[in-house]
């Protein structure tokens, strides 16, 4: 019998007893959307079974995890007793750490900017609200492709791309359809015995993501504004 849900051609454990068994935050997912993208998009496609491929996949089922599964006990591409996740150097948070900030966007936005500078504050959202956002931003889903394989297990170092096109407006922010993208290192630590992550570790520049949301200005303002405030900046900030 087919699966209830499609997505599994580049993720793992969405077969149909694995979706009946698991607590999903609003039912089972749906990748139709943003594997179209993926797949008319992707600058690389790995030939099935390489490291890459393996890697790739991993990922994409580590997020789907991450993002749609209510009880870390239901993950299963890591062990939610060891597993722990750090961005950009910051402390590794436990999957119940996680929780309490938010999760997904919240967790990977972190910042120590002062408050009235953050455009995207990670402390006034919740994990629906950081959904609700991104989700209004990228229509067509936010891809993501492994594109080089530094080493393999049982520690994995990867080079991604996460891509979009901001097709919805943004905290104010005019939409401008263009393509906004992401690129950053990955490193997965395995446990050697279960094959299982226990350790996620990520460095990007969130600038590269909130940066080109931030481009088209705030909605209602004229382009003679803008104008004068494009040319008011100083140079060297350009």
């Amino acid at each position: 019998m087919a699966s209830l849900v499609k997505g599994g051609k580049y993720r793992d454990y969405l077969s149909d007893e694995e979706l009946k068994n698991t607590k999903w935050r609003n039912g089972p997912p749906s990748y139709d959307v943003v594997d179209k993208l993926f797949e008319q998009e992707r600058t690389h496609v790995w030939a099935e079974g390489s490291v890459e491929d393996k890697v790739q996949r991993l990922l994409k089922t580590w997020e789907m995890e991450l993002v749609h599964k209510i009880d870390p006990n239901d993950m299963k591409s890591v062990d939610p007793t060891k597993f722990k996740k750090s961005v950009n150097g910051r402390k590794g948070l436990t999957p119940e750490e996680a929780i309490k900030l938010g999760g997904g966007y919240n967790t990977f936005l972190q910042t120590s900017l002062p408050e009235n500078l953050r455009v995207y504050n990670p402390d006034d959202e919740t994990f629906e609200s950081s959904q609700d956002v991104f989700r209004s931003i990228f229509i067509r889903g936010f891809a993501i492709e492994v594109l080089h394989v530094y080493s393999g297990p049982p520690e994995i170092v990867y080079k991604f791309r996460h891509w979009g096109y901001m097709e919805g407006p943004f905290k104010g922010y005019v939409a401008t359809g263009q393509l906004v993208e992401l690129f950053g290192i990955g490193i997965f630590e395995l446990e050697k015995e279960s094959n299982k992550i226990v350790k996620a570790e990520f460095f990007f520049d969130r600038g590269e993501l909130l940066g080109p949301l931030m481009k088209g200005g705030k909605i209602g303002e004229s382009t003679s504004e803008m104008a004068l405030l494009e040319a008011s900046k100083c140079p060297f900030m350009k």
